[in-house]
């Protein structure tokens, strides 16, 4: 079973961030850490190793789904999709047009897919075009995307 990259790890830290006391995200769900949102209630307080077990704990389900309905993959298209899946969940990824195109293998029109996903609350948000282009620019990457990457999965 293939996991995240160190550099698809950085695109979800760096996409997320870090906060330690939760806030409502702009949907206003209870959000803690690194974008978790499981079990989060106003008021929660957290330390940093908490953040990172919760984002361990919330990246196996993302690589789990990408895993399930995308099994051929490069790390690169890997490490964008488990950062898409875990920002919109994995059903609405298993739902998408994106995931029916790459399951056609037309993977240039599922990389132009990333950028419908930059709505929250029914309205564009500056943060999510910005990660959704990461996210495309490192689905469309080769520069990372070396044989021994590929032919030696991560694997847990």
């Amino acid at each position: 079973m293939r996991s995240i990259s160190a550099i698809g790890l950085a695109l979800v830290k760096n996409s997320e961030g870090l906060v330690l006391t939760a806030y409502k995200d702009s949907v206003g769900t209870p959000t803690i850490g690194y974008g978790s949102t499981r079990g989060v209630h106003m008021g929660d307080v957290i330390d940093q190793p908490e953040a990172e077990r919760r984002l361990k704990d919330d990246l196996r389900v993302a690589e789990a789904c990408v895993n399930l309905n995308c099994p051929q993959l490069t790390q690169p298209q890997f490490d964008a999709l488990t950062d898409l899946v875990f920002n919109i969940g994995c059903n609405a990824f298993a739902n998408s047009t994106l995931c029916r195109l790459l399951h056609k293998g037309d993977f240039a029109g599922a990389a132009d897919q990333f950028e419908r996903w930059d709505h929250a609350g029914g309205r564009v948000l500056p943060g999510l075009l910005q990660r959704r282009l990461a996210e495309k620019e490192l689905f469309l990457s080769a520069s990372h995307d070396a044989n021994s990457e590929r032919d030696g999965m991560n694997t847990q």
